[in-house]
């Protein structure tokens, strides 16, 4: 028995909800989000929640279950709060600045990068040292952060780099005489 999937997803104020055959689809405050379930769970709308059970009891509908449970719960949380990734950058010269609709990064290289940003996400640069990625959908806003962070992730001995706001970065010694 799931225990992810047998709890209905609650649908806040101001975010509403239709299934149509295995599509669900999310409107809310911040936008429109939907998602296709498979035919192994049934989906159901029981007045401000969202039901989803398994179809049968082989291990896919019981794994179907919780996974398509888990996405409905982020569409609702990504059209009602939306979702968000901090970065920091770490490093002497190292910095970040919006131009339009392109991150441009000094990271210690011989050219700067310009990353640009993909729709449905908005990047914003509260500092020269902060990068704040947002947007609806979950998955999309944590592969921009990955990406930019891929441009130059944190290394262990000095901690130079790109790293998530809430990231340990374990540190080791260097070099002994």
């Amino acid at each position: 028995m799931s225990r992810i999937g047998k709890r209905p997803v609650e649908l806040p104020k101001g975010v509403t909800a239709s299934v149509s055959g295995q599509t669900v689809e999310v409107k809310g405050p911040k936008g429109t989000r939907s998602f296709s379930a498979t035919d192994d769970v049934t989906i159901a709308i029981d007045g401000d929640a969202i039901n989803v059970t398994p179809r049968g009891t082989s291990k896919r509908a019981r794994q179907q279950w919780g996974m398509s449970r888990s996405m409905v719960a982020n569409l609702v949380e990504g059209v009602s709060s939306g979702f968000k990734k901090e970065l920091e950058i770490n490093g002497v010269g190292y910095r970040a600045a919006m131009q339009g609709n392109v991150l441009k990064l000094s990271l210690g290289y011989s050219h700067e990068v310009n990353f640009e940003v993909p729709q449905g996400v908005t990047v914003t640069t509260p500092k020269q040292t902060e990068i704040v990625v947002e947007g609806i959908d979950q998955q999309l806003v944590g592969q921009v952060a990955a990406n930019i962070r891929e441009w130059r992730a944190p290394e262990p001995y000095k901690g130079k780099g790109i790293k998530y706001k809430d990231e340990y970065i374990f540190r080791k010694e260097g070099k002994k005489k």
